[in-house]
């Protein structure tokens, strides 16, 4: 599958875009990110770049998270099933997705089950973010609509 709109209008309204780097707001370090969500070894503190090179690393994460989705997920998906699942991989991580109970309940057919784990990715570094709370409230609504 694809993303549509509404997966890349989702990250870009929580991620928002930074074109100077800044450190993890839970951990006031790593990781240090740029761009709309973009980490990475090559990404400082102090860089700064343009809104295309922001676009270019967005193309190239969203890839990254619709391969892990369509890699790892094993059944048939709605396009809001797919687009929240990508959202919520680009910003929790293919590895953290691939061990998740949220993988295990989609896989196993249990739709409601996958949509009330989506809730529970709502810590950084052990603390509550207000942010995530609300990202991934957005990811839920997105995944059952």
């Amino acid at each position: 599958m694809t993303p549509s709109g509404d997966c890349f209008d989702l990250i870009k309204k929580f991620e928002g875009c930074r074109l100077k780097a800044y450190p993890d707001p839970a951990t006031g370090g790593e990781p240090i990110t740029i761009g709309i969500g973009h980490t990475g070894p090559e990404v400082r503190l102090g860089m700064v770049i343009s809104e295309r090179i922001a676009d270019a690393y967005l193309v190239k994460d969203v890839q990254d998270a619709v391969e892990a989705v369509n890699n790892l997920v094993r059944v048939n998906m709605t396009q809001g099933q797919f687009d929240a699942l990508v959202s919520f991989v680009f910003n929790c991580g293919a590895g953290n997705f691939a061990k998740s109970t949220l993988l295990k309940k989609m896989n196993a057919g249990d739709v409601v089950g996958a949509s009330l784990e989506i809730l529970k990715w709502s810590r950084a570094a052990g603390k509550e973010m207000p942010g995530l709370l609300r990202r991934r409230a957005a990811e839920q609504s997105l995944f059952l609509s």
